[in-house]
């Protein structure tokens, strides 16, 4: 029995990235080798187990063949008999079909450290086409890796066209896709991830709406990027500038103007109402992907108010307020740091204006504070009864918030 480290750790460790997942392989050992070990077993489709004492994972070397559609239409074959670069010749890409060895060699068969060097993101085999999550993960890989300089390799890129033209990509199911789209959305460059899908040509069948919204045009004068497309692009980019690693946050700048792809071409470059229009495509889009609530429900805020937030200054108090309750962010003020952020982004995420100040967030953020602090207490104190004490309420938190917007000006 051999046991050897294998993918993403043998690749972050030679990238001189921090390893946290240690996934091993172990060659010429049957179920019950390991069992007897005292590892535990946890998979369902093909022998996985954990270590007794690290809990990392252990599988058997195994091969795979297609037999379906899918991600789940493969036959999958483990015994001793399978060889180290047999199991790593089912894998996705060459960086990550790289194994160490307990000595601290490197077992590359496909030549992955190469492709390390040449900031490539390759396919092991033409057996990448078999399944479609790949394409989806290479597109995740690109948004990791875009701020090292990776790209696709064109003959991977023709491979991902190809499964594209097929109708594999059809098959994937939709918790796959949220799976792998918010991960990369939690990406430092997600921008990749949508450049990537579109020049496969599953940005149109996977997100139909995203993708309707490249050459659509904007007023320059605002958007010196014009293209809608490309703004979304930036804006993702932002959002992960100012919230590292933050999906739920990348999920509201991807979809905040989704309703510029639905302006008649005679209006066009204004976007008037784009911010209300663009609530339907993306309950569209939600129920589709099965996105959480949670994801749903504060992306359509940031698309329903994301031009209140940036003319935050000119509402009333009492639509301040109005737009605070509507977050429900006097009880929870984290959806408002997302809706901020989000906002934030969308401001930032335009050609020069990068390093603009948003001062917006500062004061909704102070304004939330200051509403937040008032109870209703006193006015029950005094005698209010019912709607009085709301009204009373609503009044103070008013005053409260119309205080610090003068301590802006």
């Amino acid at each position: 029995m051999r046991i050897y480290l294998v993918g993403g750790a043998v690749r972050d460790k030679l990238l001189g990235r921090a390893v946290t997942d240690h996934d091993h392989v172990v060659v010429g050992a049957r179920p019950e080798d390991l069992l007897a070990q005292g590892y535990r077993p946890v998979g369902k489709d093909f022998p996985v187990f954990l270590h007794p004492d690290t809990a990392e994972e252990y599988a058997l070397a195994r091969t795979e063949r297609k037999t379906g559609h899918g991600y789940h239409g493969f036959a999958f074959h483990a015994d001793p008999s399978v060889t180290l670069e047999q199991d790593l010749a089912r894998r996705d890409l060459t960086i990550n079909a790289m194994a160490e060895a307990d000595d601290g060699s490197l077992v590359d068969p496909f030549d992955g450290a190469r492709d390390l060097d040449q900031r490539l993101l390759r396919h092991v085999s033409p057996a990448f086409v078999e399944d479609p999550v790949r394409l989806l993960r290479v597109a995740r890989f690109a948004a990791r890796f875009a701020p090292l300089g990776f790209r696709v390799a064109p003959e991977t890129m023709t491979l991902m066209q190809q499964m594209v033209r097929a109708g594999e990509v059809d098959h994937l199911v939709p918790e796959r896709v949220w799976q792998e789209t918010r991960k990369a959305l939690g990406e430092a460059q997600p921008s990749a991830f949508l450049r990537v899908l579109r020049e496969s040509a599953a940005l149109a069948v996977l997100f139909p709406e995203i993708d309707a919204l490249y050459g659509v045009p904007q007023r320059a004068e605002f958007h010196p990027e014009v293209d809608t497309g490309v703004h979304v692009e930036m804006v993702l980019d932002m959002a992960a500038r100012l919230a590292p690693g933050n999906d739920l946050v990348g999920f509201c700048a991807l979809t905040h103007d989704l309703g510029k792809a639905l302006t008649p071409s005679d209006v066009l470059p204004r976007h008037v109402g784009h911010e209300h229009a663009g609530v339907a495509p993306l309950r569209t889009l939600a129920a589709r992907l099965k996105v959480p609530t949670e994801f749903a429900a504060l992306a359509e805020q940031v698309c329903r108010e994301h031009l209140n937030a940036h003319r935050a200054f000119e509402l009333k108090p009492a639509t301040v307020l109005r737009l605070l309750s509507s977050l429900d962010a006097l009880r929870r003020p984290e959806r408002l740091q997302v809706f901020l952020a989000a906002c934030e982004a969308d401001k930032r995420g335009r050609l020069g204006h990068a390093d603009d100040d948003y001062p917006q967030a500062a004061y909704l953020l102070q304004a939330q504070q200051a509403a937040a602090a008032v109870h209703a207490e006193p006015y029950v104190a005094q005698g209010l009864q019912g709607p009085a004490i709301g009204e009373a309420l609503a009044a103070a938190r008013v005053a409260a918030i119309a205080a610090v917007r003068q301590s802006f000006t």
